[in-house]
């Protein structure tokens, strides 16, 4: 009893002490940094076993537990560690970002004051193609000569749009009202703290390589520079079971059992019955599932049976 009674410690992490306040530089002027963060893998495991009880005496290293509680989605202890971020963030991808609203968030108001005078500019090579499969991503790139003409535009946009701002200020229009007309890619500010359970499904989302580009790269840079720091053992069982895993569904699992037999001509058939290969004047089609689904085995090293029909 008086062990239980005794005086606890905060919990440090040296790994992330050393990061504290440092700002990692994302896109061309934005940027992550760590403000103040409460408990890790250690704090995962405590409020586990307090939990469970008796029942964890069987898992006795922290990284069996947490992948354990990975494994099969034991979320509540991963909800004890907390992070507080400062970000800078251009606006287009923070209405993304805010909409994860598992986050406690406290954002630079342009109400109040005159806006971040940054926009994010794209390179020449950095314009992308519409997605002709993806209706709401890109794919491919245009030509740089292509690109630089984009570039030369949104320069022009830019200035633009903080000349008018400026000259609005000056005569005496409200802010709230002046900057109605700034850019999409004009940045903002925000402190975000959220705890490490819905962190990690915000990461597992926007680090898919179907999230837009701006805001993986953000999502990057907290999964790789600052949870990995935090909690090595949580990173670690994350990237195992979300990032790098494949779940299955029951279709996919008799669709993946029929190609690793060899029976092609099922394999097909279930394709077809479960209404993933479509017929048309052009020919047969694939649904955007099935194309998931290619994915995954393409990820396993069996090439689907299914031919190249053209692409819905």
């Amino acid at each position: 009893m008086t062990e239980a009674l005794s005086k606890l410690d905060r919990v440090q992490v040296p790994a992330l002490d050393e990061i504290l306040g440092v700002p990692f530089k994302v896109l061309d002027d934005g940027f992550v940094r760590v403000v103040d963060y409460m408990g890790t893998d250690e704090s995962i495991v405590q409020a586990a076993r307090v939990s469970y009880g008796k029942g964890t005496k069987k898992i006795k290293q922290d990284r069996e537990l947490i992948r354990y509680l990975m494994r099969h989605r034991h979320t509540s202890p991963f909800e004890m560690c907390e992070i507080k971020l400062h970000v800078r963030v251009p606006m287009d991808a923070w209405r993304q970002w805010i909409r994860h609203r598992t986050a406690n968030v406290n954002e630079y108001s342009t109400r109040y004051s005159v806006a971040i005078e940054s926009a994010q500019k794209t390179p020449p090579e950095g314009w992308r193609l519409q997605s002709t499969s993806n209706r709401q991503g890109s794919a491919g790139h245009f030509p740089v000569e292509t690109g630089a003409e984009l570039t030369r535009q949104e320069a022009e946009i830019h200035a633009l749009c903080d000349q008018i701002y400026k000259l609005r200020l000056e005569m005496g229009v409200a802010r709230e009202q002046a900057r109605k007309d700034l850019p999409l890619s004009t940045y903002t500010e925000a402190y975000w703290k959220i705890d490490l359970h819905n962190l990690l499904h915000f990461l597992e989302l926007r680090m898919d390589v179907l999230a837009q580009e701006e805001i993986r790269s953000y999502a990057g840079t907290i999964g790789n520079e600052i949870v990995s720091r935090w909690c090595p053992l949580t990173w670690e069982a994350f990237q195992d079971y979300h990032l790098r895993g494949l779940v299955l569904s029951n279709m996919e699992i008799q669709i993946l059992t029929a190609c690793a037999a060899g029976q092609s001509e099922k394999a097909v058939a279930l394709v077809k019955e479960f209404g993933l290969l479509l017929d048309s004047e052009q020919g047969m089609k694939f649904t955007l599932e099935l194309r998931e689904i290619e994915a995954k085995l393409q990820a396993l090293g069996i090439a689907p049976p299914w031919g190249p029909p053209s692409r819905l």
